[in-house]
């Protein structure tokens, strides 16, 4: 184990030397690499999951003309999981804010979050990169700002009067940012060297998709798109991971489905989908003093769980007289007029 701790060769970061003469800064990458390894089975899937997304990232750096390095940013910031979540809101393989991840063009939505999807997220990731690389005119320092901030960065530049990653005094999380990054680097260059030796068949394969146009009139349950896929909910979700609950929202939406299941995709969906809206009927509740979820639920004949669902509420919090509910039933259901003061029903009908 100490000798593989031991660097006797020229160390950089995205083709900038790495200050191996500095004591501390050896002694900074010492103590990554050892708690990285210290951590084998987190270890063992970045190697496994680095078969399927880093082919992705490697091929986006290259057309944009960026060092291959920054690749290791994306572990450092999500192990590579598509739903990593920080404490302070950050989301995704890249780990970005609701703000910055608008502003370089991600869907955030109560529908979308394309923070988790590897593709946009990745273009959008690099992109931010590069603007930091052309503000702060090196690559440890782009990633540092990546971390903490571009703001908070050039005030620590400007006060310290330092302008160097490996000189400047930053808080704890980013003093050991490209430290990880680095350790990162050199466990997946030469996994061997550091104990970890995975045949061809442990890393997980490659993303297999096809890419089809999905066009929803109105909101529409991706049930009905896995179902024209041939497939299940729960694959459309995992090739999709920036869908948010179970529906698409009106418009055209690019989707991910098993490849096996792409011919003749779009004729189904059109089938399902006349089906689908012939037999919606939506009901308007309007919640009464004593009503409760469940009792609703089994009025109508559907589930606690699609109630909830259609009308986005949160299971904890109560309901209250007045409150109006969308309801799709699956059983007919007598229509009561219930005076209010104002004269409405407590129910309505409309067909879709």
């Amino acid at each position: 184990m100490m000798s593989a701790l031991s660097i006797t060769t020229p160390l950089e970061f995205c083709g900038e030397p790495v200050p191996l003469e500095v004591q501390e800064v050896r002694e900074r990458i010492e103590k990554e690499l050892l708690l990285s390894l210290w951590h084998r089975p987190q270890v063992i899937l970045w190697l496994k999951r680095s078969r399927r997304y880093m082919p992705y990232i490697e091929e986006v750096l290259r057309s944009e003309g960026m060092p291959d390095d920054l690749k290791y940013v994306a572990i450092a910031e999500s192990a590579l999981r598509p739903h990593a979540r920080s404490r302070k809101g950050a989301v995704g393989f890249w780990q970005f804010m609701n703000y910055t991840g608008r502003q370089y063009g991600l869907v955030i939505n109560r529908r979308i979050d394309e923070r988790r999807n590897i593709f946009a997220s990745t273009q959008a990731a690099i992109r931010y990169l590069s603007d930091l690389y052309d503000t702060f005119g090196s690559w440890a320092l782009a990633a540092a700002a990546y971390n903490m901030g571009e703001v908070g960065l050039n005030a620590e530049i400007v006060e310290q009067g330092v302008n160097n990653y490996y000189q400047l005094y930053l808080n704890l999380e980013t003093q050991r940012y490209i430290f990880r990054i680095i350790a990162i680097k050199l466990i997946l260059e030469d996994p061997a060297k550091y104990g970890f030796y995975l045949a061809e068949e442990d890393y997980y394969p490659a993303l297999s998709f096809d890419r089809v146009r999905v066009q929803c009139f109105k909101e529409t349950p991706i049930r009905i798109i896995a179902q024209a896929a041939q497939t299940h909910f729960k694959v459309i979700k995992d090739l999709n991971p920036e869908i948010r609950g179970h529906y698409l929202t009106e418009g055209n939406h690019a989707i991910l489905i098993p490849k096996e299941g792409s011919e003749n995709f779009q004729a189904r969906y059109r089938d399902l989908l006349k089906h689908w809206s012939s037999n919606q009927k939506e009901q308007t509740y309007l919640v009464k003093e004593g009503d409760h979820l469940t009792a609703i639920a089994e009025r109508f004949g559907v589930s606690l769980a699609s109630l909830i669902i259609w009308n986005r509420l949160n299971p904890k919090a109560p309901i209250h007289p007045g409150d109006r509910l969308i309801i799709y039933p699956k059983k007919s259901v007598p229509i009561t007029i219930d005076e209010e003061e104002n004269g409405n029903n407590s129910t309505s009908v409309k067909n879709n």
